[in-house]
Parts: C-alpha cells; structure tokens; sequence
C-alpha cells in the first residue's frame, strides 16, 4: 500500500497531466483553426504538434492512475516502462516535426500572416507551458518517473515553440523576418536531440531491468 506522502504526489501527477490534456485540446485546436485562417503553415503545424503532446499527456495520465488505483508493484512498473516508450517516440517525433517545420520554412521562405489569433495561442502557452514543467519536474523526482521526466521535456519544448512562432508571428508582422522562427526552431533541436536520446536510454533501461 502506498504511503501518504506518495498518494498525495500521484494524485497531484494526474492532476496536472489533466491539465495538460485539457490546455492541449484548446492549443490543437485555436492554432489550426488560426492556422488555415492565417494560411500559416507553421502556425498550423504548432497545431499539430499539440496532438503528440496531447497523447503524451494521455498516457502518463493512464500510467499515474493504475498507480492511484491500487496497481500492484507489476502493474504499476509496466505502466511506467511504456509511458516511458510513448513519451521517447513523441519526443522522436517532435524531432522529426522541429527539423522538417524549418527546413521548409527556410526553403520556401514561408510568411506567416499577422494572425492575432495565433500571438494570442501562442503567447499563452508561453506563460502555461513553463508552469506544467516545473510541476511534472518536481512530482516526477518525487515519485521517481523517468516516463513523466520525459513529459516534462514535452512541455517545455512547447514552450519554446510557442515562444519562436511567437517571436516568428511578431517580427514578421513588423520588420518582415520571416526566418527568426525557422533559425530558433534548429537551436531548439540541438538541445532536443539529446534530451530524445537520454529518453531513449532510459526506457531500453527500464525494459532491461524488467
């Protein structure tokens, strides 16, 4: 039986990973429909992006609640090992998302529009992103989860998206430069690149140890 203390952070783990499910449904959905108005490829494709995040938030709320549901210690590991997994693909394929949004963005000199719908997206989830971060961060050291670590890194990549079409919707808007979002986009990806593979290992980890 869990102790009161790990009780109270696995229910705060699916209480914020709620959130996270819920927020991510409003950003797929105002960045594509800002997107396709704004004919914003980018902007679309943020959209899109929020998918991956959603299904990543979907299973560490799954793993969290066999846990809260009384799993027994088997139970609760396998849910850890293929959240670990679903989280490692997702970061893989935001990889893939990041390099190919700026690699056609550079090539076809994409412009988004001025879309006060997509700042308006966009500039929230630069301030709610940062927020579900550090709360996955400090539950998943609490409980010792790789898989929700692993969120976390989702989260704050969001962030950082949404903070280069921000930066990209805005100074595009006013001086015409188109290429600052693409050009964020591949810092991000240096950083990003090793946080999948760091992933990667933990979850071939975990399998091995099973």
């Amino acid at each position: 039986m869990m102790d009161a203390g790990r009780a109270t952070d696995i229910r705060s783990g699916i209480q914020i990973e709620v959130i996270t499910v819920i927020w991510m449904l409003i950003e797929m959905a105002v960045s594509i429909v800002a997107g396709i108005a704004a004919g914003s490829i980018l902007l679309t494709a943020f959209g899109l992006d929020s998918l991956i995040e959603l299904v990543s938030g979907g299973i560490l709320l799954w793993r969290l609640s066999v846990e809260n549901r009384g799993g027994d210690t088997a139970q609760v590991e396998q849910a850890e090992r293929r959240a670990a997994w679903v989280v490692a693909i997702a970061l893989a394929l935001l990889c893939v998302y990041v390099l190919i949004s700026a690699i056609y963005g550079l090539l076809a000199h994409s412009k988004p529009e001025s879309s006060m719908l997509g700042i308006g997206i966009s500039a929230a989830a630069v301030l709610v992103m940062p927020y579900l971060t550090i709360a996955k961060r400090r539950i998943s050291r609490r409980i010792q989860s790789e898989a929700l670590a692993g969120d976390a890194v989702n989260s704050i990549t969001c962030a950082y998206m949404a903070g280069s079409v921000l930066l990209g919707l805005t100074l595009n808007a006013l001086l015409g430069w188109w290429w600052v979002e693409d050009i964020a986009a591949f810092l991000l990806l240096i950083w990003l690149l090793r946080e999948t593979w760091e992933m990667f290992e933990e979850a071939r980890s975990e399998r091995s140890l099973s």
